[in-house]
């Protein structure tokens, strides 16, 4: 039998953190940044909420969302454009603007998604090189050519967990070519609270040439849902309207999207929990000479530079006791770290005992 030819698409394709150990039940899974306390109580209500028409299409504009996004973030109901995820707003971006070899710069450890998706559209992927896993300004100007359309930033950034501050941003946006879009990435940005950062869309909310692109998957727990949006100038927006999938956003994502923005109490008890344990295990792992990043968001990038034993070692010994971390060796290719996802309670506890075991056990045996 034939079967018809199909493009070969020449990219590695995306490999999320582990969630299933063999042979163990109900592993404590510290790989995906997901959110400490699951979701709010508003929207536990709303997944409770039995007359919601499933057999009926959701509204394809998004349009009860968008306002409620456009009131919290003061901004224009005609700016904002909600997605599966923020990754389809990433999606969309590069199918807009992206042709067979145009170049897209990306930082050299960044969320994998900018590069694959561009990838798809046959555009060069080109690398910027970091300095101490911080995305330099002036390392993304070099490599600016006249095929340059697009530049990806996350900000704090994924995996490393470092961010450029108010004044970088604001440099990196001027000395750009005006016609190359910034597409900015707040995935993280309600943990940040350094006075030094800025939210990109309070930085850039009326400024043609940016993209600035958020989640609900974090901070608001509702990773399963698959809910994003993005914000830029209305003709960019209409113009990733013709492209959007109709109905791209089911109607209970859209419900509980809503009802989480509402719940500011929330929020503010995820920032508290993560400054807390995220500081907690920062200190605690210095014990053991396994050092981090400065607390940015709900992970931590661990260095096992100046650790007795790799990486890789502890992964395995981790996962022996059920408990998941994030190698940065796959797709990142970052050697001798993990990333950690600070959790509950529970599992941060469950996960400092594990390490506290470990160590002491090789300690007696070493």
């Amino acid at each position: 039998m034939t079967i018809p030819k199909f493009k070969i698409f020449k990219i590695e394709a995306y490999k999320p953190g582990r969630s299933n150990i063999s042979k163990i039940s109900n592993p404590i899974k510290l790989s995906a940044n997901e959110s400490a306390l699951g979701v709010s109580p508003r929207v536990s209500k709303i997944l409770k909420d039995k007359s919601l028409l499933i057999s009926k299409y959701p509204d394809g504009k998004a349009t009860n969302l968008r306002k409620e996004i456009a009131k919290k973030y003061k901004c224009n109901l005609d700016q904002i454009i909600c997605g599966a995820g923020s990754d389809e707003i990433i999606q969309m971006i590069c199918q807009l603007y992206l042709k067979p070899l145009d170049e897209v710069i990306v930082p050299q450890y960044s969320f994998l998604m900018y590069r694959i998706y561009a990838q798809i559209v046959g555009a060069k992927v080109v690398f910027s090189k970091e300095k101490n896993f911080r995305v330099s300004v002036d390392e993304i100007i070099k490599k600016v050519t006249k095929k340059t359309k697009l530049v990806f930033i996350a900000n704090p950034n994924n995996p490393t967990g470092t961010y450029l501050s108010k004044r970088e941003l604001i440099e990196l946006r001027k000395k750009l070519n005006k016609n190359i879009l910034l597409v900015l990435d707040d995935a993280y940005f309600e943990y940040m609270k350094n006075k030094d950062y800025k939210p990109s869309l309070d930085l850039f909310k009326n400024t043609n040439n940016v993209v600035v692109i958020r989640t609900f998957s974090k901070i608001y727990g509702l990773a399963s849902l698959r809910v994003g949006w993005g914000h830029a100038n209305k003709k960019i927006i209409r113009a990733m309207n013709l492209i959007r999938p109709p109905f791209n956003v089911n109607q209970i994502a859209q419900n509980a999207a809503i009802e989480a923005l509402k719940d500011n109490s929330f929020i503010n008890r995820s920032v508290k929990h993560n400054i807390f344990y995220a500081n907690k295990i920062k200190k605690f792992l210095e014990n053991w000479k396994i050092f981090s990043n400065e607390v940015t968001a709900n992970f931590l990038l661990l260095s096992f530079d100046k650790c007795k034993y790799s990486a890789n070692f502890v992964f395995n010994k981790l996962q022996s006791k059920g408990i998941i971390l994030r190698s940065t060796e796959d797709g990142y290719n970052i050697k001798n770290k993990l990333r950690l996802t600070i959790g509950s309670k529970v599992k941060n506890e469950k996960f400092i005992k594990a390490i506290t075991d470990i160590f002491n056990w090789l300690w007696k045996i070493f």
